[in-house]
């Protein structure tokens, strides 16, 4: 008799956990978006043309870091293979620079900066 309770028991947890664990696990975030990770290099190259544009027209250091930093979150959303992100992370470096750059208020090197990251995000697809 303690034989079979202990089993009955274990059968129904393990029932209860799977039938409670398995739609809760599948819901994603209703607030995340995913992209593609080729659409995702995109619109981060997009983003890194833009405060590339902003440098050159002449925008503030602080907006030139808010474009940056949107670049930044952007780049987050790449999600290919390990070597693709190996290869962000790298391409990242320049971006960090350019934000602590124009966050410190100085856009010297920004703009070659940025430069190297889109040149460094056009590689990516590749890799893909």
């Amino acid at each position: 008799m303690k034989f079979l309770r202990k089993v009955l028991l274990s059968l129904a947890i393990a029932s209860s956990m799977g039938a409670v664990a398995t739609p809760v696990m599948a819901e994603s975030d209703p607030g995340r978006i995913s992209y593609e990770p080729a659409e995702a290099i995109k619109m981060t190259s997009d983003k890194i043309q833009a405060a590339i544009d902003a440098v050159a027209a002449g925008s503030s250091a602080d907006e030139v870091a808010a474009l940056v930093k949107e670049a930044l979150d952007m780049s987050k959303e790449i999600n290919a293979n390990d070597k693709v992100d190996v290869a962000r992370a790298r391409a990242n470096r320049p971006l960090k620079k350019a934000r602590s750059a124009s966050r410190k208020g100085s856009l010297d090197g920004v703009e070659e900066a940025l430069q190297s990251a889109l040149k460094k995000y056009s590689e990516l697809p590749g890799l893909i």
